[in-house]
């Protein structure tokens, strides 16, 4: 069902404004403004590609967009070796601080990378037994 264009040109509008100050959609903006898609009549659906392509235009970060790049890099990583070593998890981490434009805090990101790993069942290499290297587990 298409959406009338005075509809989607007042969500455009509403997207802008919401995002005005940081050009940042985190995932509690992304629901509200998903809802207020909803009562102006646009689908969830056609609210999402309205977002995404708003923010394609504009530069706008999406938080759910700039982790799933992480997450694809990482699995990707994974699936090379069935590991994922510093030098791979600092690279994912150096992706997605770039598609997030430094919004989110680097220990975060650190913290949500590592949270990726463990919910997908990624192993860090770490150092050996005797090593100070324990990179993944001080995170």
């Amino acid at each position: 069902m298409a959406i009338a264009d005075r509809v989607k040109t007042q969500f455009v509008q509403f997207i802008m404004l919401r995002v005005y100050d940081d050009q940042y959609i985190d995932r509690a903006e992304e629901k509200e403004i998903l809802e207020e898609g909803i009562k102006r009549g646009v689908s969830v659906d056609e609210g999402l590609a309205i977002i995404r392509q708003v923010a394609a235009e504009k530069g706008f970060v999406i938080e759910r967009v700039a982790e799933e790049s992480a997450k694809k890099i990482l699995r990707q990583f994974a699936m090379n070796d069935g590991v994922i070593d510093q030098k791979e998890f600092d690279d994912a981490f150096a992706l997605f601080k770039d598609a997030s434009k430094g919004k989110i805090h680097d220990l975060d990101l650190k913290k949500r990378l590592k949270q990726m790993m463990l919910d997908n069942g990624w192993n860090a290499k770490e150092g050996g037994f005797f090593s100070t290297n324990k990179w993944f587990s001080s995170i």
